[in-house]
């Protein structure tokens, strides 16, 4: 009897990358390599190499290579179980579940429905206001849910768009009497379905909860360095969302300039968006609830730090309140601000959506914002695979892989301008996300960039996060991102169309990120281009291959003080006794 889970046999392509992988993988693990690699740097490359071939091949479930390192490390000696496990479970990985589960409340009530429609209803009419419409409406939708779930709402919306505009508008019409050819319909149906695939990977980049690559980052910056300044959900968007609109802008006419002027000239049928929005009907309880909290959760973020340009805070923050707070209930006031995270704001509104009723249905049952039944929907898969890419990193960072990495790097580019090396990284990683995971790929470069920008002294954000960004500017092939692979199936996609549009947007997508990058992310994050920062500055040679970076940079005083907090009444008790005693003698 055949499984309902079974899968398709591997192609003699992908046979062969296994065993080359795994050749690669025991030849690393069993050769001797440079002398001054240490032998836990070099299993944990090892390993590296096995998970990188497996997730491009996909010879094993994407989220089953994930977990290697939870047997691996340890069986290697490269980090206690304990140290690996708890990669899986990060604050960055709570943010990214805590937004899930807003999205998923988002598209419950059918929120998400109505953004779409009304945004494209007020862009306009016309051909090519109608894609400009819908990328500015996936775009929106793909910032708080998935991409690929965005991609899937705004398809058969798109393909209704098509087929209405052609009954409505047949061969001419009264303003243009020019016939249109199949060729016409089908150029236009081609721009749409891209127009759709592409803003939803633009509106990914644009917060942190967009695209998991974003959260990836925040995780390798945290664990590399812990002492480092934090990047928060509010600066992010403030950064990236004016350069997200100047992407669709960009795409649009790149997808919009060889539309004939037949096409151009036809209207879509206003009764056609209308009538869409008059089914639904007027916005129930539900959606009016999940607007509020989704608007609140977005403030939460924005002004949970100050906002500053440079030195001078323009607005408060509220966390700035929180950690008054805290510092009266005992906490030391140089830790306070570690007790907050935007995972803090995102698991709060997550739990808030479980206890809010919204109305009760047929058997008089109370209907919540969100049930457990839905939240078991959750793509699990995807907090594994980020927990392995951040398992990976924590490897790097313990055992000087990404020193040794690193400084080969800087070898190789000492001497060029900080944006030519930005430009550089961006470019390499667009390309080479076309063929691998983005998550994959970000896995895997963000700590050797990270070690990189410390080995030629930039502040490590000015190559990490422009790196991060370029994996979802992937535009040019089916298999670059889900929703290329979305759009492609609709049948109305060839890949000749999709790699003459996509090497242009690839190319504009590295321009944008790199100036995105000097002119606005340094600025607001206030980024000293001529020096690396004190947090970044290597603190010492690597004691053992089972040392955390968290471990490694807490100082006697810290250890002390949690010591001290960790401490029952009893334990203090004594210790104070103790003390007065040696005192007294």
């Amino acid at each position: 009897m055949t499984s309902s889970t079974a899968t398709e046999p591997l192609s003699p392509l992908q046979r062969g990358t296994v065993l080359l992988v795994v050749a690669a993988f025991l030849g690393m693990l069993l050769l001797p390599g440079p002398a001054s690699l240490p032998p836990a740097a070099q299993r944990v490359a090892a390993v590296t190499v096995l998970m990188a071939g497996l997730w491009l091949t996909q010879a094993v479930p994407i989220a089953a290579t994930s977990l290697i390192p939870l047997v691996a490390f340890p069986l290697l000696a490269i980090q206690p179980a304990g140290e690996v496990s708890r990669a899986y479970m990060s604050p960055s990985i709570l943010l990214y579940l805590g937004g899930f589960i807003i999205a998923l409340g988002i598209e419950r009530w059918g929120m998400h429905r109505r953004i779409a429609l009304q945004i494209v209803y007020w862009i306009g009419h016309s051909p090519r206001r109608v894609i400009l419409g819908f990328m500015l409406a996936t775009a929106a939708l793909s910032m708080w849910i998935s991409n690929t779930a965005a991609t899937l709402l705004m398809l058969p919306i798109g393909l209704a768009m098509i087929a209405s505009l052609k009954e409505a508008c047949g061969p001419g019409d009264e303003e243009d009497s020019t016939p249109l050819t199949e060729r016409d319909w089908s150029l236009l149906a081609t721009a749409l379905m891209l127009a759709i695939a592409y803003s939803s990977s633009i509106g990914g980049m644009l917060t942190l909860v967009g695209t998991p690559t974003n959260i990836t980052f925040q995780e390798n910056y945290a664990a590399r360095f812990p002492q480092a300044p934090e990047v928060p959900a509010g600066r992010w968007m403030l950064i990236f969302i004016p350069m997200g609109i100047v992407f669709v802008v960009i795409s649009w006419r790149v997808l919009t300039w060889r539309l004939p002027h037949a096409i151009q000239r036809r209207h879509v049928p206003a009764e056609f968006f209308s009538d869409s929005l008059s089914t639904l009907g007027p916005p129930t309880r539900g959606e009016w609830m999940m607007g509020i909290l989704v608007l609140a959760t977005i403030f939460l973020w924005i002004f949970r730090v100050p906002f500053q340009i440079g030195e001078e805070a323009l607005l408060p923050g509220w966390g700035d309140l929180v950690e008054s707070w805290l510092v009266r209930w005992g906490v030391p006031e140089a830790t306070a601000a570690k007790y907050l995270h935007d995972s803090t704001v995102a698991i709060g509104m997550a739990l808030l959506m479980f206890c809010l009723p919204v109305c009760r249905n047929e058997e008089g049952k109370v209907e919540r914002l969100m049930d457990w039944e839905l939240a078991e929907t959750l793509p699990w898969g995807i907090l594994l695979l980020i927990g392995g890419g951040f398992a990976i990193a924590s490897a790097f960072e313990s055992t000087g892989l990404s020193l040794w990495v690193g400084d080969q790097c800087a070898a190789a580019i000492q001497g060029s301008p900080p944006w030519i090396l930005i430009g550089s990284v961006c470019m390499a990683i667009t390309f080479l996300t076309e063929v691998t995971s983005n998550v994959a790929t970000a896995n895997v470069v963000l700590p050797i960039l990270a070690a990189t920008a410390v080995s030629v002294g930039i502040d490590p954000r000015m190559i990490m996060i422009p790196a991060t960004v370029s994996t979802s500017c992937a535009f040019m092939l089916p298999i670059g991102t889900p929703p290329n692979a979305i759009v492609f199936s609709s049948g109305h996609v060839r890949v000749v169309d999709m790699v003459r549009y996509g090497v242009v947007l690839n190319l504009v997508g590295v321009v944008l990120v790199t100036v995105t990058a000097f002119v606005l992310m340094a600025p607001l994050m206030q980024i000293d281009m001529q020096t690396l920062p004190e947090w970044a500055r290597p603190s010492g040679p690597v004691e053992s291959s089972t040392t955390s970076p968290e471990a490694a940079a807490v100082t006697p005083l810290e250890s002390l003080e949690q010591s001290w907090r960790d401490a029952t009444d009893a334990e203090r008790e004594r210790f104070e006794k103790w003390i007065g005693e040696q005192s007294a003698r």
